[in-house]
C-alpha cells in the first residue's frame, strides 16, 4: 500500500491559482472538439477511408484514457505540477506535428500525443485539493468540472470559423500556441503539491491497460467494415477480454498499483463512476454527432444545411450555461449535498435531450435543450460524491 507524505511547507495559493486551472481546462477541451467543424471532411483531407479517419478522433481519446491514471500516479510520486507541465508539452508537440502533415499515420501519431492533455484536468483538480482552503474547493473543483464543456462549446464556433475561411491546419497552430500559453501561466502562477506518494510506478499495469484497450477499440472502430460476426473483430474483442481481465488480476495483488480496483468497486466510487461516464457520454453525442447533423444536407432527410460557423454557434450556449451554473451547483452541493446535485443535473439532462427530439428541425430553437443539458453537466458531481 502506498502512504502519502505532507512533510513539505505548505505551498501557498495566489488569487489567480483557480482561473489559470480553469483556462488550462478550457485549453485542454478546445483541442478534444478541434476537428469536430471538419470531421466530415477528415477522410478527403486525409485521403483516406472514412472508418480509417476516425482514428484520428479515437486515438486522442484512447490516449486520454490510458495518459490519467499514468500521470496521477506519477503526478502522486513525482509532482502533481511536474506532470502538468509534461502533459502540456505533449499536447504542444502534438499539436505542431498534427500541422504540417496531412498523413493519416503522422496525423495519428499528433493526435495521440495530444490525448496526454487529458490528464491535465484530474491533475489541476488533485492541485486544488492538496492547495486550497476546504471552504474553497468546492467552488473551484466546479468551475475547474465544467470547464471542459465551457471549452468545448466556446471553441466550436471559433474553429468553424477558422476551417471556413483559412487551412484546417491553422487549427493545430492555435491549439499549440494555447498550449505554450498555459505552460507559461502554470510555471508562474501554480505552486507544486506538498504532497507526495510513497511506492512505485506500476510499469506492468500501464502496458496491460493500454493494450486492453487498444483491442478493445480497434474492433469497435473497424467492425463495421470487417463485419461485425468476423473472425477478426469476435477474436480482438475476446483477447481485449482476457488482458483487462489478466490485468485486474495483476492491479488487485499489487500493493501500488496504478488503478485501485479495490476502491473503484466500492458502492460511492462505482455508482460515481458510472454516473460519470454516462454523462460524459451525453456529451459526446451532443459534441461530436449534433454538429454534423446540423451541417450535412437538407436532402439527406435528417441534415439541416447549415454551415460550420452555424452549426458551433448552436453549440456555444452549451458552454455558456456550463460557465454561469458551475457556482450555483457547488451552493446547491454544499446545502442539499452532491448525491441531491446529481440526481437533479440528471433529471434536466434527460429533460432536455427529451426536448430536443422536437427541436430538430428548428436549430435556434434546439439551443434551448442544449442550455438545459449544459446546466444539468456543469455540475462537479464526479468529483464530489463520496
Amino acid at each position: 500500500m502506498t502512504h502519502t507524505s505532507t512533510d513539505r511547507p505548505a505551498a501557498r495559493a495566489s488569487g489567480a491559482l483557480v482561473p489559470v486551472l480553469a483556462f488550462m481546462g478550457i485549453v485542454v477541451s478546445v483541442m478534444q472538439i478541434l476537428l469536430v467543424p471538419v470531421i466530415k471532411e477528415l477522410p478527403r483531407l486525409l485521403g483516406t477511408e472514412p472508418d480509417d479517419a476516425t482514428w484520428v478522433i479515437t486515438s486522442t481519446l484512447l490516449s486520454g484514457a490510458v495518459a490519467t491514471p499514468i500521470m496521477g500516479r506519477l503526478g502522486d510520486l513525482h509532482g502533481k505540477r511536474r506532470m502538468l507541465i509534461l502533459s502540456l508539452a505533449l499536447m504542444v508537440a502534438g499539436a505542431l506535428v498534427s500541422a504540417v502533415t496531412s498523413d493519416l499515420l503522422t496525423m495519428i501519431a499528433g493526435r495521440t500525443l495530444q490525448g496526454f492533455a487529458m490528464s491535465a484536468i484530474p491533475l489541476g483538480i488533485g492541485l486544488m485539493r492538496d492547495i486550497l482552503p476546504r471552504e474553497k474547493l468546492g467552488s473551484a473543483m466546479a468551475l475547474m468540472s465544467s470547464s471542459m464543456g465551457v471549452g468545448g462549446s466556446l471553441a466550436l464556433p471559433a474553429a468553424a470559423l477558422v476551417a471556413q475561411h483559412t487551412d484546417w491546419h491553422a487549427l493545430f497552430y492555435g491549439a499549440a500556441g494555447l498550449g505554450v500559453l498555459c505552460i507559461a501561466l502554470t510555471l508562474l502562477v501554480v505552486p507544486e503539491s506538498p504532497v507526495r506518494a510513497q511506492g512505485t510506478f506500476d510499469v506492468l499495469g500501464a502496458i496491460g491497460l493500454s493494450a486492453g484497450l487498444v483491442l478493445f477499440l480497434l474492433p469497435v472502430t473497424k467492425g463495421g467494415d470487417w463485419g461485425w460476426t468476423s473472425g477478426t473483430t469476435l477474436g480482438l474483442f475476446a483477447a481485449a477480454a482476457v488482458v483487462l481481465v489478466l490485468w485486474g488480476v495483476m492491479e488487485v495483488r499489487l500493493k501500488a498499483p496504478l488503478v485501485d480496483l479495490r476502491t473503484t468497486t466500492r458502492p460511492a466510487v462505482l455508482f460515481t463512476n458510472l454516473a460519470s461516464i454516462m454523462v460524459g457520454a451525453s456529451f459526446l453525442v451532443v459534441s461530436l454527432v449534433l454538429p454534423q447533423l446540423l451541417q450535412l444536407p437538407k436532402g439527406t432527410g435528417y441534415g439541416l444545411g447549415q454551415s460550420m460557423v452555424v452549426a458551433g454557434l448552436c453549440m456555444a450556449p452549451l458552454g455558456l450555461t456550463m460557465m454561469l451554473t458551475a457556482p450555483v451547483h457547488a451552493r446547491l452541493s454544499a446545502k442539499h449535498g452532491p448525491k441531491v446535485t446529481l440526481i437533479l443535473g440528471m433529471v434536466i439532462i434527460a429533460i432536455g435531450y427529451g426536448a430536443g427530439l422536437g427541436l430538430m428541425s428548428a436549430p435556434g430553437r434546439a439551443s434551448s435543450s442544449r442550455r438545459s443539458w449544459a446546466w444539468a453537466s456543469a455540475s462537479p458531481t464526479p468529483h464530489c460524491l463520496p
